[in-house]
């Protein structure tokens, strides 16, 4: 064989090798790709998008409000949903003709202002008190979303990361995509 073939054949193989050692680790427990499927989190993401989600950062520190994260549906484990983290453990969540508060464990309600949703004409009032370890997800979309609304809060050992990064489309490419800065209306509960 000449040194070409070799040198070829040696190049192979350590790409070969650093894929197995590398890439593969890592895209089993650091990261993971996700495509938008549905329309529960539209306008902040669309059918299709291609999305990146981080699988470790949650080994590091806790969910926080506003994030967009990817979970298993507690219904059907091999199901994945995304929506975005409304109530924290220990939280009580008020939805009251559409519009969110969330009493905290300190005992203060805060009324979120949510720009990134859609309006919806909703006229249903439900209060949920969340257990440790439980999280209330909702979409985007409201009207469209099926969430903890409807099947009860999300067990912390249900998700899988957050969204960190879209790929695709490329010109929505970009970091930290539908992350919130929430503004929140403090009032004292009686």
């Amino acid at each position: 064989m000449s040194d070409t073939g070799k040198g070829l054949l040696k190049d192979l193989f350590t790409l070969a090798f650093l894929i197995v050692i590398v890439v593969i680790p890592i895209r089993l427990f650091v990261v993971s790709p996700f495509v938008v499927d549905g329309e529960s989190m539209h306008p902040t993401f669309e059918n299709l998008d291609y999305l990146i989600v981080d699988e470790i950062v949650y080994t590091l520190k806790s969910p926080v409000r506003g994030d967009v994260i990817v979970f298993r549906y507690p219904g059907n484990p091999s199901v994945f949903y995304i929506k975005r983290i409304i109530g924290l453990p220990g939280e009580t969540v008020s939805i009251n003709h559409g519009v969110v508060s969330v009493t905290t464990i300190t005992g203060k309600e805060e009324t979120l202002s949510e720009p990134y949703i859609v309006n919806e004409d909703a006229t249903y009032t439900r209060d949920v008190t969340l257990n440790a370890g439980e999280y209330f997800v909702m979409g985007d979309n409201r009207p469209n979303s099926s969430d903890s609304r409807v099947w009860g809060p999300l067990p912390r050992k249900n998700i899988i990361g957050r969204v960190d990064v879209r790929l695709l489309p490329v010109g929505n490419l970009g970091f930290f995509p539908g992350s919130a800065n929430y503004s929140l209306a403090t009032t004292t509960s009686p």
